[in-house]
């Protein structure tokens, strides 16, 4: 699987026009803050001290619910494909958060369900939590794993130097100068830096700036994975995949027969099946069953429902039909987040005092783009009911010809790195 994210955060400033003609820069905007992720991760087994796993765990919970309300958002919006890095995101605007104050600080941790994780007497607990949670899950060097920051800096604009040790601290983040108003050189230091820190898989990520950009910032997080038990290509062949009544495509459908950890959510009509990775990571795919409204199950996926997922999983015997599928999605996350309650950051209200002392910055646009691949080696790129199944009476045929859900995570902490739906696998 190979999964790349392009998060864009463009900062536009209300200052009067006369102060900023001082400023040389580009073309539409008056400034902008972009954030450029692209998240090919998978991370390893937690080993920290008991009171920092109970919190990290709290972390990802809360992350995961916060990826699944904007996962309901997105679907609202089309009945096509999804994919998406939650943790992505929230890194992202963990960051911003350094540089936040007042209501828009509140809302970005409202927003991300991280309110109840903040201490007034542990101003740093959240960035430390992101800090923590990496370290944990890359803790023995296994993984193929390259994440990095970097803040690409018009020479005039200011960062206040306590945000400055921040993101250095918590996201050993890098500070490198350019000049926008250069444009054509601009964007190929910064399409170098990104093709570099991801493999040469993402390539011209940028090819504009737009007007009175001052800061960009770019997260790289590199990851390829392979499974713990690889499909075999020879096995791999054309087959009906039932898009819907009326919709019939055929895909390349993987094929394996071996012992799978899988269970059924009766009340709900849906499958689950673990497929694992290595180094403790696994995708969880959610098969409705034929005949079932895969819309229905949208209000249905919350942490909760994820947690009895995982419990309810039984070890058995199971022939696995999977087809590959690639996935290309691009999202505008403005109007979608202001569903979510942090929209004061989108206004000429937004207090952003911490990052700058520039005066009137505000974000004006967020854009997501994540890529994902997946094949028969590998990856290279979150209720009250008790109602389970026991190993014999599951099916022994987990066949995905029809459209499913996905959720890529870390095992230990549950941890949602990325999420999806495929409705048409031979569409990006």
């Amino acid at each position: 699987m190979e999964c790349n994210i392009l998060l864009t955060f463009k900062l536009t400033n209300c200052a009067p026009a006369a102060f900023w003609k001082q400023i040389m820069v580009v073309k539409n905007f008056k400034m902008g803050f972009i954030v450029l992720l692209s998240c090919l991760s998978f991370l390893a087994p937690v080993q920290c001290a008991e009171h920092q796993s109970a919190t990290i765990t709290e972390l990802s919970f809360q992350n995961m619910n916060f990826g699944m309300n904007l996962y309901r958002k997105i679907s609202s919006y089309h009945d096509k494909n999804i994919f998406f890095s939650p943790l992505s995101i929230s890194t992202s605007f963990a960051a911003l958060l350094l540089g936040s104050d007042g209501i828009t600080h509140n809302e970005i941790l409202t927003g991300l369900n991280l309110n109840q994780l903040e201490r007034d007497d542990q101003p740093d607990l959240i960035p430390e939590l992101f800090q923590f949670l990496y370290r944990n899950i890359t803790n023995n060097g296994s993984l193929k794993l390259d994440q990095s920051m970097t803040f690409f800096v018009q020479q005039q604009f200011k960062i206040e130097k306590m945000f400055k040790d921040q993101i250095e601290r918590f996201f050993d983040a890098d500070i490198k100068s350019v000049d926008f108003t250069e444009a054509k050189a601009s964007i190929g230091i910064i399409n170098e830096y990104i093709k570099q820190k991801t493999g040469d898989k993402v390539t011209d990520m940028i090819t504009n700036i737009d007007d009175f950009i001052q800061l960009m910032m770019v997260n790289t997080i590199f990851f390829q994975g392979e499974w713990e038990i690889p499909f075999n290509p020879n096995f791999t062949e054309k087959a009906p995949f039932i898009i819907d009544n009326y919709n019939v495509v055929q895909v390349p459908m993987m094929f394996i027969d071996n012992k799978f950890y899988m269970m059924e959510d009766v009340p709900l009509g849906v499958k689950v099946l673990k497929l694992p990775y290595q180094e403790g990571v696994s995708m969880l795919v959610l098969l409705p069953n034929k005949g079932m409204d895969y819309t229905v199950i949208d209000e249905e996926i919350t942490a909760e429902k994820f947690r009895f997922w995982t419990k309810g999983l039984r070890k058995t015997q199971l022939e696995v039909h999977m087809p590959k599928f690639k996935l290309e999605q691009s999202y505008s996350l403005h109007h979608l987040l202001s569903d979510l309650g942090i929209s004061n950051i989108f206004s000429n209200s937004a207090n952003l005092t911490k990052l700058s002392k520039d005066v009137g910055l505000k974000v004006s646009e967020v854009l997501h783009k994540a890529v994902v691949e997946v094949d028969e080696s590998g990856t290279k790129a979150a209720a009250a009911t008790t109602v389970g199944i026991i190993p014999y009476s599951l099916p022994k045929s987990f066949t995905i010809n029809r459209p499913f859900f996905f959720f890529i995570y870390h095992e230990e902490t549950n941890c949602l790195l990325f999420m999806g739906r495929v409705i048409d696998p031979t569409k990006k």
